[in-house]
């Protein structure tokens, strides 16, 4: 079972991760680009993450959460990966952390 204090590493690491991954059609990684709802490490280790995509008929629909099961499943304490896609609530521009509206220069 995994304390409170080694899961929130966990998704320290995931978050990581997560930020070397990037929208191939805007120049932001997907975790500051708002694409992830929820991050969730069970306790057996497995990590629960809920996103969406930029537009339903997006064109890495298939690939983009493939790509996040195989990198967050290689994160070291995280023994597997469930990717669910959503689109409730649909995505918009204001899901964009500060750091993404800083690199496409809207701050």
């Amino acid at each position: 079972m995994y304390n409170l204090e080694y899961k929130s590493m966990l998704n320290e690491r995931v978050v990581q991760v997560l930020k070397t991954i990037f929208d191939p059609e805007i120049p932001v990684n997907i975790y500051d680009l708002g694409l992830i709802y929820e991050i969730n490490i069970n306790n057996e280790g497995v990590a629960e993450i809920l996103m969406t995509l930029t537009a339903p008929n997006c064109p890495v629909a298939e690939d983009l959460p493939v790509e996040i099961h195989d990198k967050v499943a290689a994160v070291e304490g995280i023994k597997g990966c469930n990717v669910t896609l959503t689109f409730d609530p649909p995505w918009d521009r204001a899901m964009i952390s500060d750091e993404g509206l800083l690199e496409l220069g809207f701050l």
